[in-house]
């Protein structure tokens, strides 16, 4: 189901649309997952017909299949998709796909996602607010201070106007830093904007602010330009969000040499694959994050993975002031308290669709 906000502003915020996923079982139980992709062409993945034994739309791969069965499901959807769903779109429906399959197991048997994965590492984990730069330096300190009086000891920055200039990227951490106050961790995201060498230039220049880490200041795939940056400064760098499966966590972390991977529940191959990232990562000593600027299906299904691995290291809480999808179309509206979370305790992902809501918001 793909939904939207009536009006799409042309900013990197990807919670004004959103691409939902529901699986029906005949014992009456249904089962939801999110996809954070780009929708109509997961939308296709999905629903497309069968073209041949290595090309078919993943849905009617699972028709009359058991739910319980997630991996033989996973490589099902593997296989028969191989053309087209190696990386990218194809995994990011899948990621969907299976993320709605633990959930109907969850529901099934009555039990939180995190404790069928076999966690409970975490009463409560750490979150840090996640939002867009201001607009203007000066409006970036603002929305630190008010993010700091929410009680957040955690705060991420990211994307325009940073990589205009040295200046203005100096100026944008400056504020912010200013803004939070000495105690807070800072966050910056630089999205994508520099080569290497800039981004070394750019890392000494914010070490003064203190940053918790620097993340994807790089193209995604520029792992010999993470290895020298990495290499070069004590300042965490991490990335990963881009990536979908294993394969590319494993050539950030071996050959980009990155401190810390972002594993996107919606993008990687759903809690099947998150679990393999995971102890890939643990085998290297390498911390794990979340990403998700998406709705709270994304928000909870990260609760339960990290919950779930011993290598969790902070959950990415997104702060967006201004009108999205996030808090309209679920029941449940998840809220920090003084800078944590708790995973969830309900069955399933502990996250119930608003039908009305999805009924406005969803696009023919």
């Amino acid at each position: 189901m793909y939904l939207r906000l009536p009006e799409v502003r042309q900013q990197c915020d990807s919670g004004q649309d959103a691409l939902i996923v529901k699986i029906e079982t005949d014992a009456g139980l249904t089962g939801v997952g999110e996809v954070d992709s780009s929708p109509l062409a997961v939308k296709g993945a999905i629903d497309g017909p069968y073209s041949h034994t290595i090309t078919c739309g993943l849905g009617r791969l699972l028709l009359g299949e058991d739910p319980f069965e997630t991996e033989k499901l996973w490589y099902k959807m593997y296989n028969a998709n191989i053309y087209a769903g190696r990386a990218g779109v194809g995994f990011h429906a899948m990621s969907g796909l299976d993320m709605a399959l633990w959930d109907i197991k969850g529901k099934a048997l009555g039990l939180p996602v995190w404790k069928l994965l076999g966690g409970g590492f975490q009463q409560k984990i750490r979150c840090y607010a996640s939002s867009l730069f201001g607009p203007t330096p000066q409006a970036t300190g603002e929305l630190a201070r008010r993010l700091r009086d929410q009680g957040f000891g955690a705060v991420k920055f990211g994307w325009a106007p940073m990589g205009q200039d040295e200046q203005t990227d100096v100026a944008l951490v400056r504020e912010a830093r200013r803004g939070l106050g000495e105690d807070a961790d800072l966050l910056i995201d630089a999205g994508l904007v520099w080569d290497a060498k800039t981004a070394l230039q750019r890392a000494h220049a914010f070490a003064e602010f203190r940053i918790f880490w620097l993340e994807e200041p790089l193209r995604p795939d520029d792992y010999e330009g993470y290895r020298k940056l990495a290499a070069a400064t004590p300042i965490r760098i991490a990335a990963g969000e881009e990536e979908s499966g294993r394969r590319g966590f494993l050539e950030l972390m071996d050959r980009g040499k990155v401190d810390v991977i972002q594993v996107d529940l919606t993008r990687c191959g759903g809690f099947t694959e998150a679990m393999k990232i995971a102890s890939l990562a643990w085998d290297r000593g390498v911390p794990v994050a979340n990403h998700g600027f998406t709705t709270y299906i994304n928000v909870a299904a990260a609760l339960h993975w990290l919950n779930a691995i011993p290598n969790a290291l902070i959950c990415e809480f997104v702060a967006e002031e201004k009108t999205n999808l996030r808090e309209q179309i679920t029941k449940q509206k998840l809220r920090a308290k003084d800078g944590w979370l708790e995973p969830p305790q309900e069955p399933g992902l502990g996250i119930e669709l608003d039908e009305e809501a999805v009924r406005r918001y969803r696009v023919a």
